[in-house]
């Protein structure tokens, strides 16, 4: 008894009796139990017909006789349907509302998915009369606070009292979608925003926060609000394995590129995100990919570093059908929902499991089938296996890939690695241009000859490394 005692872990009481999403089953929106009408014709309007079972799961904790009368951690597949199982919800809590303050806050680590969860909202509240709100760095402050708060108008010949105008602030939004950084901002220095009627808080990607040490906000949003009431919605922990068909591909290191392109080919152009292990890799292989002669796909590039306008305009055009291959960091890996990804590829060995299961959960979404492949060294079968076994799947298919396939690909390749040192030697050049200029203007000329040469050694490096080591 004392050692069943010891083994025990203490659970939060709203935790003990918790809700198994498998028993429940799709149930088409015209059944979904209060739903309000203005909603069920947005999510028509959305070409959503059902809710899936996370989501009627978490409708039915939360409207009715349960109303938000306890906290709710949410745990589900990736691609089941989390953000709408939240976002629905709350926007039909708040639809009643008669004045306009900020009520609901969601909170996400990244902006890509802070504006992906914002699109999920947009979609839904204006129809029943709500206003959402972003907060993300991706403008000024001065213009988000210029969408977040509204300022009293004052008419001709009125007398203007500062202490007076800065109490009639408030908030000209009802939900707020923001990441750490900027939501403290505006806590620490803008007028008139407030979280004192807050009502709803939803942390997204709980897991993520609690290692990258983010939560020293979290007690002040607490501190700040009135409400005891928290929606915290862990994304994601497990996968659906039984929907994504999993392959592996073992190939020679230094033709890595050309088994690539062999199996993007055999995928006939279906759209693929394609996993590397850093930044700097993905800018390497898209660059050398980008120089391959006539492959009957569009080729971009993503990762975390890029500016946030270039993302965005790379995830519309993927979205879009204008870009059929997206070779990705890990960046891509956690949240983001882009419809109709039938295939993942790990280019690189993904160097966690949980990194794995996140990869592969971009295809296969919202009931939909899709397929994960890795490509792998043969030193990397092993720990590939025992990756698959802590991920709980246990079988992954070999798949072959002829050897005419990539033997044709030898003169394109050839060819893309002559432009690639090319490349290289030009980019050598404007930063030895550059390094002069700067000599010229600080009269430190041995310091920056050193620079130069440095730097143009790194970059013929580089050139190097993607013909050999991609």
């Amino acid at each position: 008894m004392g050692d069943s005692k010891q083994r025990s872990m203490p659970v939060v009481p709203w935790m003990r009796r918790p809700v198994d999403i498998q028993l429940f089953k799709d149930c088409p929106i015209g059944l979904v139990p209060c739903l309000d009408s203005r909603l069920e014709a947005a999510l028509r309007q959305m070409s959503i017909s059902s809710l899936f079972p996370v989501q009627i799961a978490v409708w039915q904790e939360t409207i009715g006789p349960g109303s938000f009368e306890r906290d709710l951690c949410i745990n589900s597949p990736t691609g089941s349907g989390k953000t709408l199982a939240y976002a629905l919800p709350i926007v039909q809590q708040l639809s009643t509302r008669k004045i306009r303050c900020l009520r609901a806050l969601v909170v996400l680590p990244t902006r890509d998915l802070a504006l992906q969860v914002k699109g999920v909202f947009d979609a839904i509240a204006p129809a029943v009369g709500l206003r959402v709100g972003l907060a993300i760095g991706q403008s000024s402050i001065e213009d988000e606070i210029a969408n977040l708060i509204e300022k009293p108008k004052l008419g001709l010949g009125m007398s203007f009292d500062l202490e007076d105008f800065q109490m009639k602030l408030r908030s000209s939004v009802d939900i707020l979608v923001a990441t750490p950084g900027r939501l403290m901002d505006h806590v620490n220095t803008t007028k008139g925003f407030s979280l004192e009627h807050l009502c709803y808080l939803v942390v997204d990607e709980t897991d993520r926060f609690l290692r990258e040490e983010y939560q020293s906000w979290l007690s002040t949003v607490l501190h700040l609000s009135c409400s005891s009431q928290n929606m915290i919605s862990d994304n994601t922990r497990t996968c659906a394995f039984s929907a994504i068909g999993s392959f592996r591909t073992i190939c020679e290191t230094k033709l890595k590129p050309l088994y690539l392109i062999a199996l993007l080919q055999n995928l006939r152009g279906e759209k693929c995100i394609v996993f590397t292990s850093s930044m700097k890799r993905t800018r390497r292989l898209s660059t050398l990919l980008n120089f391959f002669e006539d492959l009957p796909f569009k080729i971009s590039e993503f990762w975390g570093q890029q500016h946030q306008s270039v993302r965005r305009k790379t995830l519309e055009a993927f979205r879009k059908g204008e870009i059929d291959v997206l070779v990705s960091s890990d960046a891509m890996a956690r949240g983001m929902d882009i419809e109709g990804v039938r295939n993942v590829i790990n280019y690189d060995i993904a160097p966690y499991v949980k990194t794995y299961i996140h990869r592969a959960g971009r295809t296969a979404r919202a009931g939909q089938l899709g397929r994960c492949f890795t490509l792998l060294r043969k030193g990397e079968v092993k720990r590939f296996k025992e990756m698959l076994q802590k991920a709980g799947e246990n079988s992954c298919g070999v798949h072959s890939l002829p050897a005419a396939s990539v033997e044709e690909l030898h003169p394109s390749y050839d060819s893309a690695l002559k432009k690639l040192k090319g490349e290289g030697d030009l980019e050598s050049s404007k930063e030895r241009h550059i390094n002069v200029k700067s000599s010229r203007r600080s009269k430190r000329k041995k310091s920056d000859t050193s620079t130069r040469h440095s730097n143009s050694s790194r970059l013929m490096s580089s050139a190097s490394c993607l013909g050999f080591n991609v």
